[in-house]
């Protein structure tokens, strides 16, 4: 009980759902079936923003101008083996209205992530880039969404 009291009294508060101002959204420009898109369309759908897939009818159009996920050996025994990668998703995006207005100049979204690397554990290890690589993607889906937040529409 006394932590609930010093916890409020120094302005701490759980971080809640974005509020947006404004009320329909369209995706522009994702490669076909990208996973970053369908997390960003979950999130939206539990908000009070309505998704809409004619741009010329949103509000507010999130255009991805680049979308890369790769991944790079960064360390190797002296046999050549590989013990570390890493991870990289990178996300180039501009926000704007279907009229043109610029909300957001081109912005680029880097994420990295570091694994280590074991050809004993490769089944393992191939879990583990998987659940990084999930973990990257719902990590930009929340940074896209608090930029989205941000977004005041004039008028």
């Amino acid at each position: 009980m006394g932590a609930v009291v010093l916890l409020s009294g120094c302005g701490f508060e759980l971080r809640k759902e974005p509020e947006y101002h404004f009320k329909t959204l369209a995706l522009t420009g994702f490669v076909p079936h990208s996973p970053l898109a369908q997390e960003l369309r979950r999130q939206v759908q539990r908000s009070t923003v309505r998704l809409v897939e004619d741009p010329n009818r949103a509000d507010v159009i999130i255009a991805v101008e680049r979308e890369v996920r790769d991944k790079t050996s960064v360390a190797t025994t002296a046999a050549g083996q590989i013990t570390e990668w890493q991870l990289r998703l990178q996300v180039d995006y501009s926000l704007r209205t279907a009229g043109g207005e610029i909300l957001l100049p081109r912005t680029e979204l880097r994420l990295t992530r570091d694994m280590n690397y074991s050809e004993s554990a490769a089944l393992g290890k191939e879990q583990e880039e998987l659940s990084l690589q999930k973990a990257m993607q719902v990590e930009a889906v929340g940074l896209l969404l608090r930029r989205l937040a941000a977004v005041h529409l004039a008028g």
